[in-house]
């Protein structure tokens, strides 16, 4: 249809040998888009993204987490939904209409990086009497305005945080318990670019949560040195900031913490690059580094390294499961 329809599919799964919670399949995209001047219109299931700090995504909401995956929260789940985008000169307005609740999948017992006690997802609750059959809505509107990216969105509907209650089991023994409430979240992303600069923030308020109302932003900048030691070489140096006010009612482990990193780009034919970070909690908790890195082998091969470590973790501080674990992933992928 001259490039104004597509069907996208998208499946994924994995097996474990050690924790059945974590073996699991999804279908990541099963999409129809129709496509025309000054509108688009998606049915299926989607992953959609939203968010420009490197942290941590506030504004990111559409998708729920897909935890046994990554400890960094970033891989997703598809979300079936209903997507219309109005595209005007004065910027882009994307309506959501998103059916079919997705629990947020944990580490079992015998999982990594799992908490102690261990989550109990068969005995998940929810604060709407519907449940996971609770229809959410979003709605978000972003333009570019010179060397500004702008995003505003707001979301009604269950939270993809769940918050953990402690609980008893049929064997007397101490679990976590999911509890997903009905949030109303109002959202702001910013980017500006200029020269040899990038400055992002995300900013959020929600609603819903059981100590009421909160406030939570990540902000911060990235300066690129362009071309290091005359070689063709880029290195940008990162600083964010993250702030939240109500750390009792968000599902976070950040509430008052620094990161500093860099990110190499070599800009070479393998497409080299690595991204270093660490985040030191201001209250004197710990710190935790995470470091990426990726390079093309040949034509058709890639190279990936991840790595998660905790260090310093406070008993008191809600990464104090994690203090004795250390994350490291290896993946070689194949395109044809």
């Amino acid at each position: 249809d001259n490039r104004n329809q597509s069907f996208t599919f998208v499946p994924f799964i994995r097996w474990d040998q050690h924790d059945d919670e974590r073996s699991h399949a999804d279908i990541r995209e099963l999409t129809w888009l129709k496509a025309s001047y000054n509108w688009e219109l998606r049915l299926g299931i989607r992953k959609v993204f939203w968010g420009v700090t490197e942290t941590q995504h506030l504004v990111d909401i559409i998708n729920q987490t897909d935890l046994v995956e990554n400890p960094d929260g970033e891989e997703k789940l598809g979300q079936p939904m209903i997507n219309f985008a109005w595209i005007q000169d004065w910027g882009t307005l994307d309506f959501f209409i998103l059916p079919g609740f997705r629990e947020r999948t944990f580490p079992g017992v015998k999982g990594r990086l799992r908490t102690q006690p261990v989550i109990d997802t068969d005995r998940t609750r929810y604060a709407d009497s519907q449940g996971d059959d609770h229809i959410d809505f979003a709605i978000r509107w972003s333009h570019s305005i010179g060397d500004w990216e702008i995003g505003l969105a707001h979301f009604s509907g269950t939270s993809r945080d769940a918050e953990p209650l402690l609980e008893l089991n049929a064997k007397n023994e101490p679990v976590l318990v999911p509890y997903y409430q009905t949030i109303d979240q109002t959202s702001l992303d910013l980017q500006l670019v200029t020269d040899e600069w990038l400055w992002k923030l995300e900013a959020i308020t929600r609603s819903g949560q059981s100590n009421g109302r909160y406030f939570a932003a990540v902000g911060g900048f990235e300066y690129t040195f362009v071309g290091i030691a005359e070689s063709d070489a880029d290195l940008g140096l990162i600083a964010e900031y993250i702030f939240n006010d109500g750390k009792k009612s968000g599902t976070t482990p950040f509430d008052n913490d620094l990161m500093v990193g860099a990110r190499l780009t070599m800009n070479d034919v393998q497409n080299s690059e690595a991204l270093f970070g660490i985040i030191v909690d201001m209250d004197g908790h710990g710190n935790s580094v995470s470091l990426e890195a990726s390079r093309r082998l040949g034509s058709s091969w890639k190279a990936m390294l991840e790595g998660r470590f905790f260090n310093d973790i406070d008993l008191q501080d809600p990464l104090s499961f994690y203090r004795n674990d250390d994350y490291l992933q290896f993946e070689l992928a194949y395109y044809f």
